[in-house]
C-alpha cells in the first residue's frame, strides 16, 4: 500500500515514515505543507495520504482544505487526518462529503503502533475510522432527544467501537461478547436508527455518521 505523508514537523514525519515502513507500507513521499501535498498526490497517486490538519503557512486548517481537495480530485485516494486536539467541527466537515476512505484520529493514537498501522490500512481499503474522542465530545454536548436515545447502554458501547472501525469479532473480544450477541446488537442498532437492509459496511458507516451527528 502506497502512502504519502504531510506533516510540518520533520521529526514527527520521519517517525511516521519509519513506523509505516516497518509495518509494510511503501512511503512514496513526504512533504511539510498543503501545497506540496496536493502536487505529490497528483503525481504519485498513493493509496493513502496521512495529513496533519494544521500546516504552514497559517497553521489553522490547511490540512483539512487539502484533504477535501484530494477527495474531490482523487476519490480513490484514502485520507487519514491527524489532529493534535479534538476538533469535532473539522471532522464533521470532512464526513459531510462522505466517509468512505476517510479517517480522523488524534496524534496520540500514533503511540499505539499496531493500531495506527491498522487505521492507515483500513482507510486505504476504503473504510472509515473516526476517533472515539471526537464521538465522545459530540455526545457530551447537551441536546434534545435524538435518534440515539433509544439505544441501550450496551448498544452505545458497540456503536462507539464501530466508530473506531472495529469488526464484529473485534467488538466481541473487546466487550467479552459472543459473535452472535454482537450481531444481534448491531442489527438492533440498524433497526433503531432506521437503516434499511443494505451491505453491512454501508450501514455501518451510516450508523457511525448518525452517532456523531447526534
Amino acid at each position: 500500500m502506497r502512502v504519502v505523508l504531510a506533516e510540518d514537523s520533520v521529526l514527527f514525519r520521519e517517525g511516521l515514515a519509519r513506523l509505516l515502513q516497518g509495518a509494510g507500507f511503501d512511503v512514496v513521499g513526504q512533504v511539510g505543507d498543503a501545497e506540496r501535498l496536493l502536487a505529490l498526490v497528483r503525481t504519485s497517486r498513493p493509496d493513502v495520504a496521512v495529513v496533519d490538519i494544521r500546516m504552514p503557512p497559517a497553521h489553522t486548517n490547511e490540512g483539512l482544505v487539502a484533504a477535501r481537495t484530494i477527495r474531490q480530485e482523487a476519490p480513490g485516494v484514502g485520507v487519514l487526518i491527524l489532529s493534535q486536539y479534538v476538533e469535532a467541527e473539522h471532522a464533521m466537515r470532512l464526513i459531510a462529503d462522505g466517509a468512505d476512505g476517510l479517517g480522523y484520529v488524534l496524534k496520540d493514537r500514533v503511540s499505539n503502533l499496531a493500531q495506527f498501522a491498522e487505521f492507515v490500512r483500513q482507510v486505504g481499503e476504503g473504510g472509515s475510522v473516526i476517533d472515539p474522542a471526537v464521538v465522545s465530545l459530540m455526545l457530551s454536548r447537551s441536546r434534545t432527544r435524538g435518534p440515539l436515545d433509544d439505544l441501550t447502554a450496551r448498544e452505545h458501547d458497540v456503536l462507539a467501537l464501530m466508530a473506531e472501525g472495529r469488526s464484529n469479532q473485534a467488538i466481541g473480544e473487546r466487550l467479552f461478547l459472543s459473535p452472535k450477541t454482537v450481531e444481534t446488537h448491531v442489527g438492533s442498532i440498524f433497526s433503531k436508527l432506521g437503516l434499511l437492509p443494505a451491505p453491512d459496511d454501508h450501514r455501518r458507516v451510516l450508523a457511525v455518521l448518525t452517532y456523531i451527528r447526534s
